[in-house]
This record gives structure tokens, sequence and C-alpha cells, in this order.
């Protein structure tokens, strides 16, 4: 395998994913039970546990073991490490509100990005034991202990396809939420739920089109070279790239185009 890091991560990618599962698998020492839950927003509800914390401290540990000078950005913890052009992004438990529910399609998400770039990206989702790991123009799923690369849909059409996002809410503004809606109603089928399990599926052809909106950096960055490492487009609303805020991730161009033609028109 090549390798674009430019840091001898094809070389190791295989032990980085097993460390990066070792710890994301922590969270199920939590998952299913009483736990206390603090809210980050006071003007709305943001919430994180105690295996928020401890899972970061987890993921946190094996960047910086392996790349001291290396820049860490988590969710929990803000930024640490070095000043390279080299970037991790974590997010310990990408859906933290389906997490604290006992519902199991959430995730721990591990990206790196080289001068602002994703170059590699990993979602291990604990509860259906799933890891996807993008790099170099690839995306492996591993079930079972089984690797498999996969792949998007060929689907070209909007009224063709299923689209995902974790839920409507996400789209707070009125002229957002009417967007958003428009293309709910244009789909042949809408699935809510599924936090960052739904880049997963969509890279693995059982969806077609992600939309989702107020994202933060680690929401959205380690799932990019998932979803482009398995055929797929991924950008904001003005297709491109994808940092925070919107994200509409597709399975083809065609129905990328329409998608952001649909979202963005103007009444």
């Amino acid at each position: 395998m090549s390798d674009p890091s430019g840091f001898g991560l094809a070389d190791i990618l295989g032990e980085l994913t097993d460390e990066f599962v070792a710890a994301s698998r922590r969270s199920l020492d939590w998952f299913a039970r009483p736990i206390d839950v603090a809210n980050k927003n006071p003007h709305g509800f943001d919430p994180v546990t105690e295996a928020d914390r401890a899972v970061e401290d987890l993921l946190r540990e094996v960047v910086l073991g392996r790349f001291p000078g290396h820049a860490v950005v988590g969710e929990e913890r803000g930024r640490s490490g070095g000043s390279s052009e080299f970037e991790w992004i974590i997010d310990p438990i990408d859906g933290t509100r389906s997490f604290i529910t006992g519902r199991p399609m959430w995730g721990s998400l591990v990206g790196v990005s080289r001068a602002g770039v994703p170059i590699a990206g990993w979602m291990h989702v604990p509860v259906l034991d799933q890891t996807f790991v993008g790099f170099n123009g690839t995306t492996t799923r591993i079930s079972g202990g089984k690797a498999t690369l996969v792949s998007v849909s060929s689907t070209v059409s909007l009224a063709n396809s299923v689209l995902m996002c974790t839920h409507p809410s996400m789209f707070e503004d009125p002229s957002d939420r009417a967007a958003f809606d428009r293309i709910d109603a244009a789909a042949r089928l809408s699935r809510f739920d599924g936090d960052c399990f739904n880049y997963g599926l969509l890279a693995g052809g059982f969806g077609d089109l992600v939309v989702e909106g107020g994202l933060r950096p680690y929401d959205i960055l380690p799932l990019v070279p998932i979803v482009e490492g398995a055929g797929g487009i991924i950008t904001d609303l003005d297709g491109q790239p994808v940092s925070e805020g919107w994200a509409v991730a597709a399975a083809t161009p065609e129905l990328h185009a329409e998608a952001l033609a649909t979202l963005c028109v103007t009444e």
C-alpha cells in the first residue's frame, strides 16, 4: 500500500486500528446502565458523560504515544500536542444522546488531517462491533473479524434514494429546516437516528444520501475519508470541502448535484 500520509501510516494501519478499537470498546463499560449525564450547553441540551471523557483520554494516549509531535483536537479535552501540520481529531462518542438512551448506533471517531486536508478516518461502533477505515482511496469495513472493501451504491436520483439523517431537529433555523424538508419529501425513503453510522451505511451501499447540519469538525472530518474511500462525495452546502455546519454526502455525483440543487432552492 502506498502512503500519502507522509509519516508511515500505511505500515502501522492495522496496529493503529486495533488500538483505536480497543479504546472505543471501553465505552461498553458504561453503556446500558445508569450513568450521570452533564449538560455542556446552557441554552439547550448537549450531553456528556464519564464515558465520553474516559474514551477520549484513551484515544489521545494512543495518538500521542505514537506521534508525540502531532496536534490532537478532541470534543471533550480540546487541543493538545505539538504544532505539526498533522492534526488528529477525536470524537470519543459520536451520538451521546443515543448512548445515554440505550440505542446502539453510536461510535468513536478518529481522523487525521495534513495541512487541513483529511487523509485518514476511523469509525468504530462498539455495540455492533463494526469498524470502518478510510485511507488512501479505499474504505474497509471490519465486522466479525472479517475485513471487506466497501463501495457506495449506484443511485443517481433523489426519487430512488434512501436519505439518512440523525434527526431533522438538527436544522434549527426555519430556512434550513425548510431546505431539509424539501429533500426529505423528494427521497424515496428517509431514515432517522444513526449518528455517525449513517456514513458507514452510505459507504457500504445501504443508503444513498446523508444530509445533516449543525456539525462540528470532530463530528464530520474523520468521516470524510470513509465516504470518499468508498467512492462517495461529501461537501458542505456550497459544494466545498466540509469542515463544520452542513454535510451533504451522496453515493454518486448525479445524486449529490440533485441534492444540492434541492437544498439550495431560493424561495
